[in-house]
Formats: C-alpha cells, structure tokens, sequence
C-alpha cells in the first residue's frame, strides 16, 4: 500500500475525524495555538503527518497500525512531560536549555538565507572584494640542496656556499641526501606546504629571483634557488562558482541572524548595571 493510500485510510478513521474537529473547533474557540501550559493535547492529521513522514525517512516504508499507534502514544508522552517541565520551572536557570533555544532561534533566523540563490552578478562583487582569496596557487621552479638540521653551524655553512655559488661556483659535491627532488617544476604552493612543511611556499613568494639562499623548512635548512615563479591568472566566476557561492551564502545568513536579532533586541528595555 502506497503512503498515499495509507494516508487516506487514516483520514476515513472515526478516530482522526474526531481529532480533526477537536482541533478546528479549538482553533475556532482559541484564534491562538496551544499554550504549553494548557492541559489539553491535540494529536491532529498535522502531527500524525509529522510522524509518520519521521518514521519513513527512518525506515523507508511506512508504520504499521500498531507502530504508529506507538509513535502517537510517544508524542503524548512527550508533549506531557514538556509541559510539566515548563510548569515546573526546570526550563528556567538551565544553561543548555537555554543555549539549545538560541540555537533554535538563530537556526529559524537563518532559514531564508539558507535558500537564497545569488545571481551571478552577486558573485562577481564577492570575487572582487577580495581576489586573492580565490587565486589559484602560484607554481614555482626551483633547486633545492639539502643542508641538513638548522643549525647555527649549518646556517653560517650554508650562506657562505650560496654567496659562491651565486658568484659562479659549482654545486657539484654539497648538501646531504634528502628524500626531495632536487628539482621541481611548476610546484603548486600546497604540494610544496606538503613536502616542505607549512609556509613554505610563502617564503619562497618573497626569494629573488635566480639567487641561491638558505631557507628553513619542516626537514631542516636548504639552499633554494627559485628559477621561475608564476602567479595564477584571475579566476572567473564559472570557475569557482561552488566556494563563491558557499561564501556568499554563509554571509547572508550571518547577515539575516544579525538583522533578526537587532530587531528581537528592539523589543527589549536591556540594562547593564556595574558596567565599565
């Protein structure tokens, strides 16, 4: 039986006609939704749909009679103790109650952001407010001699034999055996982070050029000479349309909870006493 038909047999039972009536002649009586601290628990064909929508992304098929008959007899029991427990206060002076009910809040603040699709337009602002955050890596060419631990000995060592090999000495018969390539081509700056260790790659953005010079790395101290370095073209839109739109959708549900909750605050008379 298909969950269009289940539904259907459900909502010929005498039992939810009643309940359907309960709730339409509350709503009628009342204008307002149920107050927490009311004794009266309504479980209409909106609930039984909760439920049973809960219990089929679970399954993936439908409860039987006796199942649901369990997950409505649960929600009473549910809805019971919550409003027992607003009535007894445990809500209030409960820090994660209340951090559980911000979060809530801020999360209902945010859904219309959540959905939100920015035009292209959109993200090419976002791509020019700060291009270096989406430019490609730049990729170098370079040697390296590997010098071994760094050293106060192996750094006074090691920019002697820059200075004579940038006069025109030979590299033939120096350094220790690494396991890098004495070569690199078109190194991209995450693949030489990766074999050389965090930043790198940024302190080879700032090596002149065809010069031997001592830098450290995560192995110990090298002789790097960088023969060639090339920054990535300006990326376009089409390019990087994922983490554009990614970041500028984190924006504007940063931007919708702010907003919301500058005008939950207006509602507010706030005081902070012994404030410097």
């Amino acid at each position: 039986m298909t969950w269009r038909a289940r539904a259907a047999q459900w909502l010929r039972e005498p039992l939810v006609h009643f309940l359907l009536i309960g709730a339409l002649v509350y709503a009628v009586l009342s204008g307002r939704p149920p107050d927490p601290g009311e004794r009266r628990i309504v479980v209409d064909a909106a609930v039984v749909s909760r439920l049973v929508d809960r219990w089929t992304q679970s399954f993936r098929r439908l409860p039987s009679q006796a199942e649901l008959d369990g997950l409505i007899a649960d929600y009473v029991k549910d809805e019971v103790y919550y409003r027992e427990a607003l009535r007894l206060g445990l809500d209030r002076d409960d820090e994660a109650v209340r951090r559980l009910m911000r979060n809530k809040m801020v999360a209902n603040a945010a859904t219309g952001a959540e959905a939100s699709q920015p035009s292209d337009a959109d993200l090419q602002v976002l791509l020019d407010q700060d291009p270096q955050r989406y430019a490609g890596e730049t990729r170098y060419d370079l040697e390296q001699v590997f010098l071994g631990n760094d050293t106060e000995a192996s750094s006074r060592s090691g920019k002697a034999e820059a200075r004579r090999m940038n006069s025109g000495g030979a590299i033939t018969g120096i350094g220790l055996a690494s396991p890098l390539p004495r070569v690199l081509r078109s190194a991209g700056s995450a693949d030489l982070d990766a074999r050389f260790g965090d930043g790198f790659a940024a302190r080879l953005g700032q090596t002149p050029l065809g010069q031997w010079t001592v830098l450290p790395s995560g192995l110990g101290l090298h002789l790097i000479r960088v023969t060639a370095r090339a920054a990535a073209s300006p990326p376009k839109v089409a390019e990087i349309r994922r983490q554009l739109e990614n970041d500028w959708r984190s924006a504007a549900i940063s931007a919708a909870q702010e907003a919301h909750y500058r005008d939950l605050a207006k509602g507010y008379d706030i005081v902070i006493e012994g404030a410097k």
